[in-house]
Order: structure tokens, then sequence, then C-alpha cells
């Protein structure tokens, strides 16, 4: 597995990193659920009535597909992005994400975040954690257009041409299902990402060939590749 994490880390000229997992944990200290119910409400409001959910974006994703193009799918995309920006600011980084980030950003790669979340809560992340400088303008998170949501891999293609990259000379860093298969449909190596045992149980079930459960194993690497 040490070798096979050594050759990803070692082909990559530039990293595509999914947000809330690999990065942080975006809704650590603000209830996702909670959100979620909050957007049931106001769909209920609007009169339509969802389907009960703990995730906010399965939340998004139903309303879109019930009423597409309407402006209560707008509504609720906007509820979502500003609930997410506020969530930024509690949110709890993922152990060694920064340190990879600046390790990488060191060594020269071009680094990117590939995201089903709003970029504004990207953007305020980062800023909030100096780490703005190290993406810069690479930010492709969620568009007014949901059929764009990973899996389908318009971010990740949107990534590798802000970055002038071909995709087999990229990795993405992801922790779901979803991400895994986005890397599959854009030609990305993927490196899958799990805090705990069932998580990487489930990204291994999906297919994904290589999992680590700790980012401080990829720090490893990427200071022995590069020589620092």
């Amino acid at each position: 597995m040490i070798e096979d994490l050594t050759g990803l880390i070692a082909k990559a000229e530039c990293v595509l990193f999914d947000f809330d997992g690999p990065v942080c944990r975006l809704f650590a200290h603000h209830s996702a659920p909670g959100v979620a119910r909050r957007m049931q409400r106001l769909a209920k409001a609007r009169g339509l009535r969802v389907k009960a959910s703990r995730d906010p974006h399965r939340v998004l994703k139903t309303v879109s597909e019930l009423r597409p193009g309407s402006g209560l799918v707008s509504e609720l995309e906007e509820r979502l992005t500003r609930e997410e920006t506020g969530a930024a600011v509690s949110a709890m980084p993922t152990p060694y994400a920064d340190e990879l980030i600046r390790a990488w950003r060191l060594g020269g790669r071009g680094l990117a975040i590939t995201t089903n979340n709003s970029p504004r809560a990207v953007e305020r992340y980062l800023t909030e954690r100096g780490l703005i400088d190290c993406f810069g303008s690479h930010i492709h998170g969620r568009t007014t257009d949901l059929d764009l949501l990973k899996p389908d891999p318009y971010c990740l293609h949107q990534a590798l041409d802000s970055l002038g990259s071909r995709p087999a000379a990229a990795l993405m860093i992801g922790d779901t299902a979803t991400d895994w298969d986005a890397a599959q449909r854009a030609g990305v190596p993927f490196l899958g990402y799990a805090r705990d045992a069932r998580r990487a149980k489930r990204l291994r079930r999906a297919g994904a060939p290589l999992v680590v459960t700790s980012l401080g194993g990829v720090l490893e690497a990427v200071r022995g590749v590069g020589g620092w």
C-alpha cells in the first residue's frame, strides 16, 4: 500500500481535493440534518412536500428533480449556500490537511477544489485558515445547474482546464462513492480518504482501489517524494 501511495503521489502534477471530508468537516458544529429540515420546511411552505432526509444536498437534488429550473430550486440552493458559508466558520479541519496542502504547494503542485459545496463556503473556509493562496482561483463547486454535481465529472474537467493538466497527470482526493465515480469518468487517478473504518469499507465497496484513514501517511509520502 505504501508503494502504491508513493507511486500515485510521484506521478501527480496537480491535486484535486474534494472539500467536505478531505479538507474539513464542514458541518462539524453546524447540524447538517438541521439544515435539511429547514430546507424541507421551506419547500413545504412553497407547496412541495419532500421526503425526509438528513442530507441537505439530497433535499436540494430531490426538489430539482420534482421542479426542475424552478424558483424554488434557486431559493433552496441559495439557502444551502448561506448555511454552508455560515458553517465554514466553525468547520473542523481534517487532521494533517493544512500541512498536506502547504507541502504540495511548496513542492510546486497545482491545487484545486472540486466539490458539490458552494464555492462561497470553500473560499470562506480557506481564507479563515490562511490557505486561499494555495488554491487561488481554482475552486470549482456547485453551480446553478444541479445536473452537473458529482458524480458528473464537470467540476473535475473545470479544474483540469484551469490548471492546464492532463487527467492522467492529476490526482483526486475524495471521500465518497460519487467522488470515485466522478474521478473514473474524468480519467483521474483517485485516492480515497475516510475518517473511520466504516466509511473506508464503504469506499472500498464502491470500488476505490486505495483508501487511507489518515492524511498523516500521505503527508509523509509527499515529503519523501519531494525530498524535504
